[in-house]
């Protein structure tokens, strides 16, 4: 059986070294060209009266952070630019003279409101004027605990996205990976901007490469069990209740679901090598997809769902491919270098992420267009970046790396810029995946 391929893959896959069409559209293409201009945007904060409260104080921090991750807005600095509401914190608080010194500034857009409770209650008010109109535009109220808060917030800052892009946000998006715990690997789910790590397994196995359902219920997952058999999994995240999805003989592992969520895309050796087959998630059917003596795994469906992307051996190293659906018109894409793997398609089909290897023998994240024709190397530094992943909105990727020591997840932006370490502690923290939106 050749494994070659499949070893080399897996022992950095995961971080397993050591172990073996609407409007919303044409917004997005003018968001991510790099001529694109942000959208100044002032967040006053959230207070309860004119003291300093803690959590609008926290409602403000996190509303900020998730307006610069959107690479939608300019947050501008409004104490430094002497910028207050002199302590009234209700609808009408932004008035002529107000509005006139933020428009003097270039600030288009203003936010404010107040956390308060009531009861048993905390509640978040959100007021949003915008300069183009001169008038309060947003008027919202989120109820919740007091353990929601940043949810309520995130909600906020979701809501700004799509009134000035016709898009939706990203900030109640979420990131599983998979964590060291007590000698095995457990599938862990956090808030996209790294907060609240929430553990979903807790067997002592090896729980490897997690993928989301479509409705966010549900991860399907590679479960190493036995040392010699591995199978595909799926776990509903609120309850912890676990499936076997696929159990074939030898090798199971790089699932992959199709975005409409009717085919799970996956690699076994049940035929001697690792071949790419896929499976009707209705009828349980399953269709062979590669046919060669060479490895082929890592599937990774376009945003059509038209075509596949995966690694495979069968040109002497690992590098990437190209077929259709149904196995057909498969092509290879990748060239440069003798090592490219891990591909990872983007929500509009310009890019497929992966890893590479470059010339000093730095495993990197990389971006190479669909036809081939345009390479860009995304990340540089030491260490081993892996298990590239995208958000739903195409503006971020999520990846592990070993740049500081253990394995930790980072996100980063779709040009390279903003790296931010989402994981701390002294475990190791590998294979990302963004949910969707």
């Amino acid at each position: 059986m050749k494994i070659s391929l499949v070893v080399l893959y897996l022992a950095l896959l995961g971080g397993l070294i050591g172990i073996i069409e609407s409007g919303a559209e044409d917004v997005f293409m003018e968001a991510t060209r790099p001529d694109f201009q942000k959208i100044p945007i002032g967040i006053f904060g959230f207070r309860d009266g004119g003291d300093q409260d803690p959590n609008g104080e926290k409602a403000a921090d996190v509303l900020r952070a998730d307006l610069r991750r959107s690479l939608i807005f300019s947050v501008a600095d409004l104490p430094k630019l002497g910028i207050r509401l002199n302590g009234r914190w209700e609808k009408d608080a932004v008035d002529k003279r107000l509005a006139q010194q933020a428009s003097e500034q270039g600030i288009s857009v203003l936010v404010w409101g107040k956390v308060w409770a009531k009861e048993a209650d905390m509640l978040l008010d959100g007021y949003v004027y915008d300069g183009g109109s001169g008038d309060v535009v947003a008027d919202r109220r989120y109820i919740g605990s007091s353990s929601v808060l940043r949810q309520m917030t995130h909600r906020l800052a979701d809501e700004l996205v799509f009134r000035y892009t016709g898009e939706q946000g990203i900030a109640r998006t979420k990131i599983t990976f998979v964590s060291e715990q007590n000698g095995g690997r457990e599938l862990y789910v956090m808030d996209y901007d790294g907060y609240g790590p929430r553990q979903v397994t807790a067997d002592g196995f090896l729980n490897l490469m997690p993928r989301w359902s479509r409705d966010r219920r549900f991860l399907i997952f590679t479960s190493y069990r036995e040392r010699t058999k591995q199978y595909i999994d799926m776990v509903e995240i609120a309850t912890g209740k676990r499936w076997t999805l696929i159990s074939l003989p030898g090798l199971n592992i790089t699932p992959a679901l199709s975005p409409d969520g009717s085919s799970l895309a996956f690699a076994t050796s049940q035929d001697g090598n690792s071949e790419v087959y896929k499976m009707d998630t209705n009828t349980k059917a399953f269709q062979r997809l590669t046919f060669h003596a060479a490895g082929d795994l890592s599937p990774a469906w376009s945003p059509t769902g038209r075509e596949l992307a995966f690694t495979s051996d069968r040109g002497g190293g690992p590098q990437l491919f190209v077929m259709s659906a149904d196995g057909s018109n498969v092509r290879r894409l990748t060239y440069e270098g003798d090592y490219n793997a891990a591909p990872a398609w983007s929500p509009r089909g310009n890019w497929i992420a992966h890893v590479c290897r470059t010339e000093e023998r730095q495993y990197k994240l990389c971006l190479v267009s669909p036809d081939g024709q345009k390479h860009i190397r995304l990340t540089s530094g030491p260490g081993v970046d892996d298990s590239p992943s995208w958000s739903p909105d195409g503006r971020h990727l999520v990846f592990s790396s070993t740049r500081e020591g253990k394995s930790h997840i980072y996100m980063i932006d779709s040009d390279g810029a903003n790296l931010e370490r989402l994981t701390s502690g002294g475990t190791s923290n590998t294979s990302p995946a963004w949910s969707p939106m």
